[in-house]
């Protein structure tokens, strides 16, 4: 016996076409239904400060310090910000730089440290070569204001031959909250 004809594709009608469309569109709402694997969420993402990772900043600073040839501050921020990143990384051509990063309500700042001269600082920092679009006083200090990444903000100066340098899309006032504890810490012990 005969295997049975396939109809040619001539023969489907427009009806067949979203019949087939529906059974999918079921198939495929219901593994989403069941799964959530889906969601929508229109505007901008909404992330929740308590779900991001943190950092024990006073260790990772203490061990950063005494591989550095240069002093590490570690600011006193307020308690409600969220150490949640360290790291370190070249500026050519003979120094590193240091960071430090916390979620505060709603934002994120930094603090970078650094022996380099503040240009290259700001160039490995905002990934640009620009010159300061104006100055800040903030703990007794002026702060060049250099443009940042995206929409961020970049404040830097010289202590004791170190660059500091805060970037971050955080208020002004958090950025001065950081400048001013910065400039308050001692620097970190290097043994």
């Amino acid at each position: 016996m005969a295997p049975p004809q396939r109809p040619d594709r001539a023969s489907h009608t427009a009806r067949d076409m979203l019949l087939s469309l529906l059974a999918l569109l079921l198939i495929i709402g219901s593994v989403l239904a069941f799964n959530r694997g889906c969601s929508f969420s229109p505007g901008r993402p909404d992330a929740d400060p308590a779900l991001a990772p943190t950092v024990d900043a006073a260790v990772d600073l203490g061990r950063y310090a005494r591989s550095t040839d240069f002093a590490i501050r570690l600011p006193a921020v307020p308690a409600e910000w969220k150490a949640n990143s360290t790291s370190s990384g070249p500026v050519e051509p003979v120094s590193v730089v240091v960071r430090v990063g916390w979620i505060t309500p709603g934002r994120f700042v930094q603090l970078s440290q650094s022996s380099a001269a503040a240009a290259e600082v700001v160039r490995v920092e905002t990934d640009r070569e620009s010159a300061p679009t104006g100055a800040v006083e903030a703990g007794g200090q002026t702060w060049q204001v250099y443009p940042g990444r995206r929409d961020e903000h970049a404040w830097a100066t010289s202590l004791d031959g170190v660059t500091l340098m805060i970037t971050g899309n955080g208020s002004d006032e958090e950025f001065r909250t950081l400048a001013t504890a910065t400039l308050k810490a001692a620097p970190l012990p290097r043994s």
